[in-house]
């Protein structure tokens, strides 16, 4: 009989998830990390940053992963893990990040640059084909 993948199981007082593969030292520097929310948490809206550290405004984009939520645990590991790598290639510029599985949505707030709002998804998109940036026109 096959045995099914283990699924983290979240610790108690601890939002860090199980890591995918050999644990790494905490970083102390900005840039991505790895959180995992199994608790009642506050609408985006009251999260989300408007101002990076130095005060100047940040743009965001959100996109669509049809049908993530109803892929294996490996699957969902797999493009969670392609699209971590992207966003580390941009971990100077990325304010925040959200991956909400439930409706199969990531959220991106980075600086106020001209074409990173476009970059970012194409190179996203290179890694998880099936990610859609909202607001795209399908003829382009």
């Amino acid at each position: 009989m096959a045995q099914k993948p283990r699924i983290p199981v979240p610790r108690p007082a601890s939002r860090a998830i199980e890591p995918l593969e050999d644990p790494k030292p905490a970083r102390t520097e900005p840039g991505l990390r790895r959180a995992c929310s199994f608790e009642p948490i506050e609408p985006l809206w009251q999260r989300l940053p408007s101002r990076d550290a130095s005060g100047q405004r940040l743009a965001d984009f959100m996109m669509f992963i049809p049908g993530l939520k109803r892929r294996s645990d490996v699957e969902i590991r797999q493009r969670l893990q392609a699209i971590h790598q992207v966003l580390e290639g941009y971990r100077e510029v990325i304010a925040f990040v959200e991956m909400n599985l439930r409706i199969n949505t990531l959220w991106v707030s980075v600086q106020a640059r001209p074409g990173l709002c476009l970059e970012i998804p194409l190179a996203i998109q290179a890694a998880v084909p099936e990610a859609l940036l909202i607001g795209q026109r399908a003829d382009r």
